[in-house]
Formats: structure tokens, sequence, C-alpha cells
């Protein structure tokens, strides 16, 4: 009976337009259903919403090129391990000019991606949820030998679309927010009131949190233990404007996680219910800075993940075009 009448709470709360504070595990449950785009593109399916990127979505993106600006929205690559980045970016040299082999300089790159410091995408296989990934495909496709489903090579011939910044730390008049604030769906629609932009179908939105700011001011921090995030119900307004990839400087989850017993909330909705793929860890610095200085919040934004087979997702250098 406690359930019920926590559910129908928080429908009232809905319907008031009033956004629940107190969202627990069964409210998250429920969503994997109600929020849930398994079969919407069919049952073979493996790239989610990215579907909702068609020709014509491209088409418009390339428009919003006109300044001839390109921005790298890619955190620059961390060789040093340290609490905050226990594996870092390992760069090897394998022939040089002191010690040539032939007359090339070779080397080469290894490296531990996941985690709160190197930016980069989740593939759709990178996360379980009662023993399936998104679209019903079960968790054990996933193997030693990597996924044989909802891989990375998903999207080996790139994402490219109109890309949105949702700026916070703007919105709020302060330089970053601090770890554990949370964001809300009134402070999306906030943000879209003032600036005049419109999320549309098949976007990449990506929320500044002001994290490296924070960093530079305050130092290193455990960001895998306390950072800001967006509140688990930002996932229904996600879903209600079709974003087709969503990002941010963080992890988009709220850390520690304000849902007992569910670790990741954000992650669970994107990636299995949505199958909306993620970017973590992007440097929205100057994105941030490039898109207050021309007065406008959209852009041309290109993704090319690295297509490996069985992949769980890849490093990431994504491109806003203005």
């Amino acid at each position: 009976m406690k359930q019920a009448a926590g559910f129908s709470l928080l429908l009232v709360l809905l319907a008031s337009g009033q956004e629940p504070r107190g969202v627990t595990k069964n409210d998250i449950d429920h969503w994997m259903t109600e929020l849930s785009n398994w079969g919407r593109w069919g049952k073979s399916d493996e790239i989610g919403t990215v579907n909702l990127v068609t020709p014509a979505k491209r088409k418009e993106a390339a428009k919003l090129g006109r300044e001839g600006v390109t921005v790298s929205l890619e955190h620059p690559i961390d060789v040093v391990k340290s609490n905050e980045n226990p594996s870092p970016f390992l760069h090897e040299m394998t022939a040089t000019g002191e010690n040539p082999r032939t007359m090339f300089a070779m080397d080469r790159y290894s490296v531990s991606f996941h985690g709160y410091t190197h930016s980069h995408m989740d593939a759709l296989c990178h996360m379980f949820y009662q023993g399936h990934m998104y679209n019903g495909i079960p968790q054990t496709e996933v193997t030693k030998a990597g996924a044989s489903q909802l891989d990375i090579a998903s999207f080996h011939n790139g994402i490219v679309t109109r890309g949105v910044l949702i700026d916070i730390p703007r919105l709020k008049g302060v330089p970053y927010l601090e770890p554990g604030d949370g964001v809300y769906p009134e402070d999306l629609d906030a943000w879209l009131k003032k600036t005049g932009l419109k999320v549309e179908s098949g976007d990449v939105l990506l929320v500044r949190f002001g994290r490296w700011a924070r960093r530079a001011s305050k130092g290193q921090w455990m960001v895998g233990q306390n950072a800001p995030g967006l509140y688990p119900t930002s996932v229904r307004w996600i879903r209600q404007h079709d974003v087709a990839v969503l990002g941010s400087d963080g992890v988009q989850d709220i850390l520690p996680s304000p849902v007992e017993g569910v670790y990741q909330p954000i992650h669970q909705l994107m990636l299995i219910a949505l199958g909306t793929p993620l970017l973590d860890n992007l440097d929205l610095e100057a994105l941030a800075e490039t898109t207050n200085r021309l007065r406008r919040w959209d852009f041309q934004i290109s993704l090319a993940p690295l297509a490996v087979p069985g992949g769980t997702g890849s490093p990431l250098n994504p491109i806003a075009s203005f």
C-alpha cells in the first residue's frame, strides 16, 4: 500500500507541474517501463535514439556552421596518475629519433576510459538492469570477447547533428555548481526561456555543471564520490524532447546518488530504457565561452567514436562547429 500511495503522490505532483524531490527506487523501476523506447525502432534496433538523427536533421545541422568556428569538447588527455585519475592515459614511444628502428617515429596508446576523467562515449551495452540491456537484449551478450550487440561499432558512421548547450552555472549566476547540486526540469526550462532556445528531436543535449571551472579554482576532488548532476526527473523531460545523445562535463548523475538503492539512475534510464548514448567528462568551458560570445547556444556537433568491435564505448573528441 505504501508503494501505491507513493506512486499516486508522484502522479499528482507531475500533473500539477511540480517535480518530486523524493524519487525512490520504485519510481525508477516504474520509469524503466514507462519511458522505455524498447521496440520503438524494431526488435533488432541497436542504436536507440540515434535513429532520431535523420538525413534531414543532418542537413539542417550543417547550416549552423556559419562563422567557420570549431571548438573541441574533449578535456585534455590526462597522463598523470592521481586519486582523481587512477587510470591515466598511457603513451609509450616504440621508436624515436634517439633510438630509431626505422625511419619513422612510432608509439602505442592505452587507456581505460570509463570513469570520471577521460572524455568518452558510452555505448548502449555499457550497463545492465535485471539481466538485460537496451531493447531487451540479454546482458549475457557481453562476454570476454566483447559485446556481440549494442557495441560502440554500431555508431561507426559517426553522429552529426544539432547540438544544444544548457549552461546551468550561467543560468544561476555562479561560476560553477557545487558537488551534490541537482539540476531539475524547471532549470532546463528556465534556460530555454532565457535564451529562446528549443530542444528538438535528434539533438545532442549538453549540460554544463562547471566541473572544470571548479577544478581550476579549487583543485582536484573525488568527482566519482561527490558531483553535481541531473536529478532523475530530468529523464522524463529528455524523453519528451526526443534527445538523441546526452552529455555533460560530469557523468550526468548526481553523486552520491539521490535515489537509495540505485547507483546511477540517469545512466540506467538513459542507456537501458531510452537507448540514449552518453558523453561523459566533456570539457564545456571553451564551448560556454564561445556560445556566450556569439549569443547562440546551438551548433553543429560531430561525434566520431572509434568503431571497436565489441567495445562498450570509446574515447572521444567531439567537435562543435559554429
